[in-house]
């Protein structure tokens, strides 16, 4: 997701101060999960490494989880190239709106994913809200790709201003704790992101109230699964802090050169929890397979990067170069496969297969 350039020596300083700022400032919600009992549960899986997918027949999550674009053909041929390489996690994005339209529908399908998933080999890393895109999302027939523009039918969940006004927050948190409780026990989950990248899209602290209200939720439902919302932006000290203390595991975002996401991953490393990296990987701002998979792999943080297939979502395109033409970009910004199942770098899908053993 587009993000704003990074200040490190901020984040020198927000992270050297964050565990004692949170402590004294920011409230945590529930019980988190001890360092211990995080470790001893990240222990149990290989490396987790994997893309955050979406079909590449569905421009948005609502075009993937509503019932007349559900494509579980698509998904099945999808996981099976990202099985094919070693992937064993797919980062997947839900959508109230869906949930709404038809819930006990939207459970099945979810169900229906995480069977074919899992037929795969595959865990899963759902996320529920996302401050990211486009403001506000309709169901029904989505829109059409904009030629040549990344991201271009991507919507936000619940939307702006939805999202800051609390008249909305029981309809949430009813999505919110269906949805956790059918699946709270569920192998098939890895665990629960709970809010992609809050603050983005100029909503900054605004977004705090939904922040701390749909941990609470997630608390109350006490999952077997771990529950996060990952760091995105070193200067958001309010919404890092909650982020970082309230979290069974860390996750983050980072799609810088190597030299600078090792800075990120050191800071990180204060809090003594497990790590996952639930996207990088971004070609033409020098974050790629070969130089940042192997140092992801090397710390043993687990590693997602953004995009699988070629398709309607355009995230082959940057997100602040759009090719008007829809002509192919010179280099590719994200994805590793084409629609065809042929890896856009040979070199890229064998790195990755070595990196998994295969």
């Amino acid at each position: 997701m587009m993000r704003k350039p990074f200040n490190y020596l901020l984040l020198f300083f927000l992270n050297a101060a964050s565990i004692t700022y949170a402590q004294n400032s920011v409230p945590v919600v529930g019980k988190v999960w001890s360092i211990d009992k995080a470790n001893a549960w990240y222990k149990q899986y290989k490396w987790i490494n994997g893309a955050d997918f979406l079909p590449s027949t569905a421009i948005n999550q609502l075009e993937m989880w509503q019932a007349d674009t559900f494509d579980p053909a698509t998904i099945d041929k999808e996981l099976g190239w990202a099985e094919g390489i070693g992937f064993n996690t797919m980062r997947v994005y839900l959508h109230s709106l869906a949930w709404k339209q038809d819930q006990q529908g939207f459970k099945k399908r979810v169900d229906q994913y995480l069977t074919i998933a899992n037929k795969h080999q595959i865990k899963t890393i759902f996320v529920f809200f996302d401050d990211c895109w486009n403001k506000q999302a309709k169901p029904g027939k989505q829109p059409e790709p904009k030629t040549g523009i990344h991201n271009s039918g991507w919507v936000q969940d619940p939307g702006d201003p939805y999202s800051k006004q609390e008249a909305n927050f029981p309809a949430l948190e009813r999505y919110v704790k269906d949805v956790m409780t059918h699946f709270k026990t569920d192998k098939r989950i890895l665990l629960w992101d709970l809010y992609n990248e809050p603050g983005n899209s100029g909503k900054l602290t605004s977004s705090y109230p939904l922040l701390k209200s749909v941990f609470t939720w997630a608390r109350a439902v006490n999952p077997e699964q771990p529950i996060s919302a990952g760091l995105w932006a070193w200067d958001y000290k309010e919404l890092n802090a909650f982020q970082a203390l309230n979290s069974d595991v860390i996750t983050y975002h980072d799609y810088e050169e190597p030299q600078w996401h090792q800075r990120v991953i050191d800071m990180l490393r204060s809090h003594g929890r497990p790590m996952i990296c639930t996207e990088y990987m971004a070609r033409t701002r020098g974050s790629h397979f070969e130089n940042v998979m192997p140092l992801l792999k090397k710390e043993n943080i687990g590693a997602i990067n953004w995009g699988l297939v070629d398709g309607k979502s355009n995230t082959k395109y940057a997100w602040d170069t759009p090719l008007k033409n829809g002509e192919e970009p010179k280099e590719w910004f994200h994805e590793v496969f084409r629609k065809d199942g042929t890896p856009y770098k040979k070199e890229e899908v064998d790195l990755i297969k070595r990196l998994n053993d295969q």
